[in-house]
Formats: structure tokens, sequence, C-alpha cells
């Protein structure tokens, strides 16, 4: 049992500063499920390069966290990343400058097609239905402690 992340032994404390990532919307989404079944691996952060898509799904399960399971879900979208950069679990997702979640984890289920990236936001609400629009500036906030 070598990895890190199973055995609790690597968190957000070990990250002392990171680049905002910077993406915009190419697919936007629409629809709820309430038997999804992701499966959150158990790292807490991910590498992107420039260029990357990924899957926005959204939760309002409270207990959404690596190496948990997440059945209700909302579809937000695929985003393009126009930097390479980390996204670690609990960035903040900002869309037209309103907070619409924090990172919760991530999904492997489409790998390596794309990642699924699972937002933890207060009620899900589908990207059709907050309102994307394909093009829309998606903002992965970084920071620098």
């Amino acid at each position: 049992m070598s990895d890190p992340y199973k055995r609790k032994l690597v968190n957000q404390d070990f990250y002392h500063s990171k680049v905002d990532i910077n993406g915009k919307f190419l697919v936007v989404l629409d629809g709820q499920l309430d038997n999804r079944g992701l499966n959150l691996i158990q790292p807490i952060s991910r590498a992107f390069s420039q260029h990357t898509i990924i899957e926005l799904i959204g939760t309002d399960e409270l207990d959404a966290k690596p190496g948990s399971m997440v059945n209700n879900i909302c579809y937000i979208g695929f985003v393009e990343l126009l930097n390479s950069g980390v996204i670690l679990t609990g960035d903040r997702v900002l869309w037209n400058d309103s907070e619409i979640g924090v990172i919760a984890g991530y999904d492997d289920t489409h790998m390596p097609n794309h990642q699924n990236t699972i937002v933890l936001m207060k009620e899900r609400i589908s990207g059709k239905v907050l309102g994307i629009k394909r093009g829309d500036k998606l903002l992965i906030k970084g920071f620098e402690k």
C-alpha cells in the first residue's frame, strides 16, 4: 500500500501556491440523475495540460469527497482548459464571476477520453438551467498562502 492518497498522507496543506485555470465552455449540458454511481478516486488533485477537455458534473451531496460514491448529480458542461495547471479539491469554480461550487473530486469512468470533475454545489442546477452558453468563460480559482 504505497499510494500516499489511500494512506491519507497528502492533503491540501502540501499546496502552497497555484495558478488559476481558465476555461471556456464547449458544450452545455442539461439533466439530472439520482442514481449515477460515480466513484470518486482517492487523489485530491489532477494535473491538466493546456487544451484538455474536462466534464463538469454537479452534486449537492455534502459528503462528496475523494474516495466516496456520488449518486445525485446534474450535468453542467464540457470545458476546454486554456492553460495548464493543477485542480485541487476545494478549489472554487466560477462562471460569470459567480461561484457555482467547489471541486469535490474526480471520477475516471471516461478516462482517457475526459476526466469527470465533480463540483459540490448548494443546489443541483444543470448548465442549461444556470444559463451557461457555449464560449462562456470558466475560472477555477488558484491561491497563494
